[in-house]
């Protein structure tokens, strides 16, 4: 299986761009984000303890994100390193960021619809 991101489509949300598409049980994403995206936690919210608990593995291709975890601590990941986010980040770009990313699909799809229920909460 192979893909090329140019031959999927867009999804848009403000400046965020993604390109999805699934490869059995994994999601495989080509997200750009802009800094500071997303700018506070509350798209997370109603997920357990507010957090995005969905496993992501990707490569930073350009720019730079901090991730937290409910713990405290916290990493910058940038451009030219592998990731790996456990359950319980929260991430935000330090600038404009691009990434490709892996994520189990079931798992991915439950962050997603809570995600977009609150984006469409905020913006009704």
């Amino acid at each position: 299986m192979r893909i090329s991101k140019d031959e999927l489509p867009v999804q848009a949300l403000d400046e965020y761009e993604g390109r999805m598409t699934d490869f059995g049980e994994w999601r495989v994403a080509f997200e750009r984000m802009p800094a500071h995206f997303p700018p506070d936690e509350s798209p997370f919210k109603g997920l357990p303890d507010d957090r995005c608990q969905c496993l992501h593995l990707g490569v930073v291709l350009d720019g730079a994100f901090k991730v937290t975890y409910l713990d405290g601590s916290e990493e910058v990941v940038r451009a030219g390193e592998a990731y790996s986010l456990a359950p319980g980040h929260f991430v935000q770009t330090l600038e404009p960021t691009e990434v490709v990313e892996f994520s189990p699909r079931e798992e991915h799809d439950r962050t997603m619809e809570t995600i977009m229920r609150n984006v469409a909460g905020v913006t009704a």
